[in-house]
């Protein structure tokens, strides 16, 4: 009688060790590769580089667009710029410029 109390102590023992291995391993995989796990923060940060690079980018166009902007200002009117647009707009020509006719390929 004495030796299966001993064996179920022990049984009950392992049983307890190897419940709670099963446990820590289960949350220990899903803190890897769950959806707030350490691969799914890799992710994030490679899409936070990304965007932030897209930001940048988006950035300077929009100060070169503002500076474009500020030279048609009525105050400081800059006659190239003007002429520049008024070609692009109305589709003009000055009788002077040389004129290139490119075949397309």
């Amino acid at each position: 009688m004495v030796t299966y109390k001993r064996r179920r102590s022990i049984l009950t023992a392992l049983g307890l060790y190897t419940l709670a291995a099963l446990f820590i391993g289960y949350f220990g995989i899903h803190a890897y590769t769950g959806n707030h796990g350490l691969r799914a923060q890799a992710g994030l940060d490679q899409q936070i580089a990304q965007m932030s690079a897209e930001l940048s980018r988006a950035r300077q166009e929009r100060a070169e667009w503002e500076h474009r902007v500020s030279l048609l200002s009525a105050d400081r009117l800059d006659p190239d710029m003007l002429e520049e647009r008024a070609r692009a707009l109305l589709d003009y020509v000055d009788p002077r410029d040389a004129t290139m006719l490119l075949k397309p390929r």
